[in-house]
């Protein structure tokens, strides 16, 4: 178990044809079964091979459709040390085969991926192959240079990068907040270690510093909020040390220049494609001590709500703030007011005491941006959150109670949707108690004065 678990990850045993085949197909096969479980636990849908391999976000949404978002969060991160095992040994597998350690990167690119394991599940191992086994001893030499160089050679591919992903495609894709800071760990890492050896506690470091610096720089030139880079800023932790780890194996295992590792970023953001997002849904609850008919009154539309004290809303979250409406019954035209701004929502269904559905045809920005600037609006708060569908149920109990169900689903258009699906669900949650309780509030006062 020692062995393997060194092979499968370490970054200094050479890996044969033999060893890469075996242990990828025994790893993807389990790795498949447990998900494929997962998924039907969930959804009764069974996950076919065929669908569970394929690239496509659009066969993977259907597959996926109905799962809680923290659950596909947590077969997100239960990818993660896999995407380790099969970078670093198709890396080492490389090398074993005389070829570039940074074919590696390939393994990121849909279709390219199964093209490169193929390959390397049949090349020899070649005669002249370099991989040392064992690191040579840190140095102290010319630390400050080469980490200005490291951190400049990873801003370079960072910068370019995500301002070509959100203002030229408008995309915020699996590439951009996966592929750019992993990008940014191999590559300043690559260059801090090139003729130089360091810590890998040094190294680490140095790309977490490129990935705070890039995101210090959207800031400073207005591209970005601060609110939304500190939700990022984990993911981008998450995925940039192993890419640094991945960098330094490279640049003294295998003696290797910084190339092809630059341009995984801006390939990964330029070829991927903007899918359909999928649909998700939060549902909250009160018991109002008032039958459904007095609960109705105030569902339909309510008066203004005390400021917000909740700390999410003060930080720039949009509030609730009233309810107007235009009409009655179905075709009529519901107005949710905001802190940002208006939600439009045409009624679709009218059953007075039970049921009030609405669709959402236009909704405010989801919040205030924090930036030093004035009005500052990148494009994630125009349409990369979206609400979609919301309704209200009224059911009776028992004492003349009522049980008020709040029900909204949204959209969450930026990768990967699992993890900022989980944050917009807390989000839309807070908004619905808000609600809820305040409508609890004047109902309740209003029936104890009556």
């Amino acid at each position: 178990m020692k062995r393997l678990l060194r092979l499968w990850f370490g970054l200094s045993e050479r890996v044969d044809r033999r060893t890469y085949f075996l242990t990828g197909a025994g790893l993807m096969l389990f790795k498949y079964l447990v998900d494929a479980t997962v998924v039907w636990s969930y959804t009764h849908r069974w996950w076919s091979p065929l669908d569970y391999v394929s690239p496509l976000w659009s066969v993977r949404t259907v597959a996926l459709q109905g799962m809680p978002p923290a659950a596909m969060l947590g077969l997100a991160l239960w990818t993660l040390p896999f995407l380790w095992i099969g970078v670093g040994m198709s890396m080492r597998r490389a090398v074993d085969a005389g070829r570039s350690g940074w074919l590696a990167v390939l393994f990121f690119i849909p279709y390219l991926k199964f093209v490169l394991i193929g390959a390397l599940c049949v090349l020899p191992t070649a005669p002249a192959a370099r991989w040392l086994e064992r690191l040579p001893d840190p140095v102290a030499a010319d630390r400050r240079r080469s980490a200005l160089l490291g951190l400049g050679a990873a801003l370079a591919v960072t910068i370019p990068t995500i301002l070509l992903g959100v203002y030229f495609k408008r995309n915020y894709s699996f590439g951009l907040f996966l592929g750019t800071p992993f990008t940014a760990g191999w590559v300043s890492a690559q260059v801090f270690n090139t003729g130089h050896p360091r810590r890998a506690g040094e190294t680490v470091r140095l790309a977490l510093l490129a990935v705070l610096l890039a995101g210090l720089l959207l800031i400073a030139f207005a591209a970005e909020g601060a609110f939304c880079l500190i939700l990022a800023f984990p993911l981008a932790a998450l995925v940039a040390i192993p890419g640094a780890l991945l960098g330094r194996a490279v640049a003294l295992r295998g003696h290797e220049t910084a190339g092809m590792a630059a341009l995984l970023a801006p390939l990964l953001v330029l070829t991927e494609p903007k899918l359909p997002p999928p649909s998700y849904e939060v549902v909250s609850t009160v018991e109002i001590a008032a039958p459904p008919d007095q609960v109705w009154q105030r569902v339909v539309s309510f008066p203004d709500i005390p400021p917000p004290t909740e700390w999410l809303f003060r930080i720039g979250v949009a509030a609730p703030e009233r309810a107007r409406i235009v009409g009655t019954g179905v075709g009529a035209t519901r107005y949710c007011d905001f802190t940002t701004g208006s939600f439009v929502e045409p009624i679709t269904v009218w059953e007075p005491g039970r049921r009030l559905a609405f669709d959402i045809v236009r909704q405010a920005p989801p919040m205030h941006e924090w930036s030093p600037y004035r009005d500052v609006n990148p494009p994630h708060l125009d349409g990369y959150f979206r609400a979609t569908h919301g309704e209200f149920e009224l059911v009776p109990l028992p004492e003349g109670r009522t049980r008020l169900v709040g029900r909204t689903r949204y959209e969450v258009e930026m990768s990967p949707q699992g993890y900022w699906a989980v944050a917009a669900g807390q989000i839309v949650s807070a908004i619905h108690l808000r609600v809820l309780r305040h409508i609890q509030r004047i109902v309740e006062t209003g029936s104890s004065a009556r």
